[in-house]
């Protein structure tokens, strides 16, 4: 067989491959009117914030003062948001809800003071 012949014969699989790569295990739509329209697409995944190192102590007063909460769809459950709470250095954390807005508010004890504090979804927490 030359060169030629089996370069024709081989190039129509080559181009289809990539088509069929991106078909479903079924080769059905998704259902339960699930679609990347409906779903909100990366909007929709929440993550903690995990773009710097802790080490495990608490936060001080500035660091938590300077941080600027970002309103987004929230995972934490209440247990979650309180821990992080109190690790960032607050104590007799109490009223914690979240808000439509997505970010936990409670009022909370620091260095001896009453205080009311924020926790976003990215794990960025604010003494307001």
């Amino acid at each position: 067989m030359s060169l030629k012949r089996l370069i024709l014969l081989l190039l129509p699989l080559l181009a289809a491959a990539p088509a069929l790569a991106q078909t479903t295990v079924t080769g059905q739509p998704a259902t339960g009117g699930a679609s990347s329209a409906t779903s909100g697409g990366q909007n929709a995944v929440t993550r903690p914030n995990t773009d710097h190192a802790h080490d495990g102590g608490s936060a001080g007063t500035g660091t938590v003062a300077n941080a600027k909460l970002e309103k987004g769809a929230n995972s934490f459950t209440e247990g979650e948001a309180r821990r992080r709470l109190e690790k960032a250095g607050f104590h007799e954390v109490t009223d914690l809800k979240k808000e439509g807005d997505g970010i936990w508010h409670a009022s909370a004890m620091m260095d001896g003071k009453p205080t009311s504090v924020g926790l976003d979804f990215k794990g960025n927490i604010a003494a307001q």
